[in-house]
């Protein structure tokens, strides 16, 4: 397997996972989105990174793009190359909203786009292949297909799938200044759960399938009782402005495992100006109807 391009551009959706009671199952893409481009070189790889994360990033092959895009020409038989990564970064990082996703399916969508070849590397591979680096689906497959996604594994391989949602529907993110790494959100939850508190989410989680399309079954839908409350040590802030924000009626939900906080709807300028003296950026976001799209600019050998 030869690659067909050598210059390739791609833009991966941030994504926002849980969404209340769906842990490590429901996800959602939000219209704002990391740029990558990648070039097949003969020489060594070189790395630029400008935005979210710059400075900070690894900057060689260690780069978690670079990674993902060795994994996925291996995965599709083809050659490895030298590679120059730009990449210009809008989400940012250790916030709960999909930045490792987004490098992952990012690296493997410039590989899928490099071969252009769907045998060697197809949209259900590169959902393989990411939940493989990520460890579960639930950013990867909306990063990878957009909308809202319901994603599971099966017999070791993982699968989704496209749950409907109101046209005009948006969510506002409230991103504190911190971070938060996923790991240390994770170490909190404990190995089993109360009977009803499992009872509660399923049914909550049935609902939200419904909900999408009637906003006003959002609040309830959106509860949880399985991840939030035990990671509440280490998400203070968020877990208190969640809770003001619920208590005037808004469906608030911790972003994958924090610390920002997603809305669905809008929220009121009053709230928006106190949120942002305390410094925390408030942004209203479309949901990404559309996931990564990967897109070739030059034939290889012809860059």
């Amino acid at each position: 397997m030869q690659l067909r391009y050598d210059d390739v551009e791609v833009s991966v959706p941030a994504t926002s996972a849980n969404l209340g009671p769906g842990f490590d199952c429901l996800g959602l893409a939000l219209e704002l989105r990391d740029l990558v481009r990648v070039r097949a070189t003969t020489g060594t790889t070189e790395v630029r990174v400008t935005g979210e994360g710059a400075g900070t990033v690894p900057t060689g092959e260690d780069h978690l793009v670079v990674r993902a895009l060795r994994i996925g020409l291996e995965f599709a038989g083809a050659p490895q190359v030298g590679v120059q990564l730009t990449c210009r970064n809008a989400i940012p990082h250790g916030r709960g909203l999909g930045s490792s996703a987004a490098a992952v399916v990012a690296g493997l969508m410039a590989a899928r786009a490099l071969v252009d070849n769907d045998d060697a590397l197809s949209l259900s591979s590169v959902l393989h292949l990411a939940t493989e680096m990520e460890g579960h689906p639930d950013n990867a497959a909306p990063a990878i297909f957009g909308g809202v996604r319901v994603a599971w594994m099966q017999d070791g391989a993982a699968h989704c799938l496209p749950l409907p949602a109101m046209p005009n529907l948006r969510a506002t993110v409230v991103v504190p200044a911190s971070e938060l790494s996923t790991s240390r959100a994770r170490h909190l939850l404990p190995e089993s759960v109360p009977y009803e508190d499992a009872v509660h989410n399923v049914a909550r989680v049935a609902m939200f399938t419904q909900a999408l399309l009637h906003p006003e079954l959002l609040l309830t839908a959106t509860e949880d009782r399985l991840h939030q409350p035990y990671r509440s040590e280490v998400l203070g802030e968020s877990m208190a402005v969640l809770e003001t924000l619920r208590s005037r009626g808004l469906p608030a939900v911790i972003s994958g495992a924090g610390p920002t906080v997603l809305v669905f709807g809008e929220i009121d300028q009053v709230t928006t100006a106190a949120l942002r003296a305390q410094r925390w950026r408030v942004w209203g976001l479309d949901i990404a109807t559309h996931g990564a799209n990967a897109r070739p600019t030059t034939l290889h050998g012809h860059a």
